[in-house]
């Protein structure tokens, strides 16, 4: 046999050993999608009467203003036209080139052959203009309200991204250029990880943004030392090992939403908050939530204040031997730290000195990017899924969140895993973004209802235990922190809020970044800055027009700010006592459980 015969039988046995993966792989992604429980369809997206009435409107504003519609799509048309006869003249010269391309930016098609390959960057500047086509119709759009047009853009834009010729096969030369190199494995591999991901989660495709091999909670990340020293049925109280021979007399109790898990604080040393907190003398305690199942359905915000935060202050207090704490409180339990410093404030409670805020919302005036997932047809999809699962499974608000940033989060990930092959990488932030948690369904309809919706902690009062409780109630000390760029949060609507409490004494800094990154800052990586301004005006653009930038991390400015309010310097205080014994090490057993799908 010659060298050319043996190396075609090895490219046959090739073909054929991949054939047959690839049968074994449909025949498993077949099986895989038999499992799927798919969520409402309120929730995939709008009701149709949304794009009814845009379809209307845009009709009529035809109608009655037809030069400038015209004008538009004429615009249009003559783009697309001038695009094609550019290319036929060329071709017609004998000339294999792309037309003049002078398309904006876009990392999407980084890749040289966009701009060089005739048939890649023909089909690119069409996408182009029909995505800058469509963007316009909507604009056009004039006889709707302000919160529908939100709700069109959203929708359509996702239209405009999914059908991105990067997310298809034969018009991505990434992925075409590796299968040809890789003889197809890379097509074998990209089934693997499609499959892999399928089979993980039940037939519900949730693309997998990090390598969950590479990581273990208590093992390569969430390593601070501290125990577990109580435990209910809602959380699990850490009590974290001190650093320092002694430390403040008042401990801080902190709060992290429960929508996430709490180690996001506590990726690795070197950008661990809670690490830095205990190492600068502070007796620190943590709340690791439940991953509730649908045994928690009727779980609500009571639940979480009564044997979350009010449990865990309380406990705070008995183990240090103190009447008050501090407490600190991210995201959604910033705003339920609201709701209990209202409360503490009916009962007459002192027990929190001071309360720090990490990118908290109470005012939901302007719901912002919420704006399409906080209408009625979608919290009535929301509604029907509880009630049938008892819980707001993890995926769906994992899939809400990334479509906001849909490009980065959903569709270059499962290119990069499903058409190209790649193993996600060992990113620890992405692992713990991919770690999500379930919900109860009581408190899902009691926060978007209550709080998203009426917004009653600030219009009247959101009523617990009794009581109406509204922002005005809260007037401990009070220091919030936002970020710049933060999409789910955003630094003025946060201040707005900030702004209604009837704290006399208060802070706000506005870290740069975003929702996550702008909070791990710490202050050895030296990356982010951050804005103060010791005066607060009535706006949030009045604010920033008179603040200070700072190069740096806001950690230190915030602990300045909590120094006098943590008390005398005493002996440090291991984890526990007699009347709580250590229940494990942290980071504990709830932080562990993943969400069901």
């Amino acid at each position: 046999m010659t060298i050319d015969e043996t190396e075609r039988s090895n490219d046959i046995a090739h073909l054929d050993d991949n054939i047959a993966k690839i049968d074994e792989l449909t025949q498993r992604l077949t099986k895989a999608l038999t499992r799927r429980k798919p969520p409402n369809p309120q929730i995939a997206g709008p009701e149709s009467e949304l794009f009814a009435r845009a379809a209307t409107a845009y009709w009529q504003e035809w109608m009655q203003n037809p030069a400038k519609i015209l004008e538009h799509q004429v615009n249009y048309w003559g783009k697309s036209l001038k695009h094609v006869v550019e290319a036929q003249q060329l071709l017609a010269q004998g000339k294999l080139a792309a037309p003049e391309d002078t398309t904006p930016d876009d990392k999407r098609f980084s890749n040289p052959v966009w701009k060089s390959n005739p048939y890649f960057n023909f089909i690119k500047q069409q996408y182009m203009i029909n995505s800058e086509a469509i963007k316009q119709a909507v604009e056009d759009i004039e006889d709707i309200d302000e919160t529908e047009k939100r709700r069109l853009r959203y929708f359509s834009q996702q239209i405009v991204d999914m059908m991105a010729p990067t997310n298809f096969f034969a018009t991505n030369p990434d992925a075409l250029m590796k299968a040809i190199e890789t003889e197809g494995d890379s097509l074998v591999k990209g089934l693997q990880n499609l499959v892999a991901d399928l089979e993980a989660n039940d037939g519900e495709l949730v693309v997998r943004l990090a390598d969950t091999e590479a990581f273990e909670v208590g093992g390569n990340i969430a390593t601070s030392p501290g125990k577990v020293v109580f435990r209910n049925e809602m959380m699990e109280l850490i009590q974290y090992s001190p650093s320092t021979e002694q430390v403040h007399e008042i401990p801080v109790v902190l709060f992290p939403p429960w929508i996430n898990k709490f180690y996001i604080l506590d990726l690795k040393e070197q950008n661990s908050l809670i690490k830095w907190v205990v190492d600068q003398g502070y007796t620190l305690f943590i709340v690791s939530w439940i991953n509730p199942d649908p045994s928690y359905a009727d779980k609500g915000m009571e639940d979480y204040i009564e044997h979350g935060y009010l449990t865990a202050i309380e406990e705070a207090k008995t183990l240090c031997k103190v009447k008050q704490v501090n407490a600190i409180g991210y995201c959604i339990a910033g705003t339920t730290l609201n709701l209990v410093l209202a409360l503490l404030k009916k009962r007459g409670d002192k027990s929190v000195k001071s309360a720090t805020f990490f990118t908290t919302l109470t005012d939901f005036s302007d719901q912002g990017e919420f704006t399409p997932f906080l209408q009625d047809d979608f919290i009535d999809g929301i509604e029907a899924e509880v009630n049938q699962h008892g819980i707001l499974r993890s995926f769906i608000m994992g899939r809400t969140m990334s479509f906001l940033r849909s490009n980065d989060l959903i569709y270059q990930p499962a290119i990069r895993s499903y058409m190209m092959g790649d193993t996600p990488p060992a990113f620890d932030l992405l692992y713990w973004n991919g770690d999500g948690s379930g919900l109860p369904g009581r408190m899902v309809m009691q926060y978007l209802r209550g709080l998203c919706q009426r917004n009653e902690l600030v219009e009247g009062g959101f009523e617990l235990f009794g009581e109406k409780l509204s922002i005005k109630d809260v007037t401990v000390p009070i220091c919030a922190v936002a970020t710049e760029t933060d999409h789910i949060a955003p630094w003025k609507d946060c201040y707005r809020g900030f702004s209604m409490t009837g704290s006399r004494s208060k802070a706000f800094i506005v870290g740069q970044s975003g929702h996550i990154a702008g909070i791990v800052n710490p202050p050895s990586k030296k990356k982010y800055g951050h804005y103060v301004n010791d005066e607060l005006p009535d706006t949030a653009e009045a604010w920033m027009e008179g603040a200070e930038f700072h190069e740096g991390s806001w950690w230190p400015r915030w602990e300045a700010w909590l120094k006098p309010r943590a008390g005398k310097m005493v002996d440090a205080r291991e984890p526990g006592d007699s009347e709580h014994p250590i229940l494990g090490d942290a980071p504990g057993d709830y932080v562990r459980v993943k969400a069901s799908i």
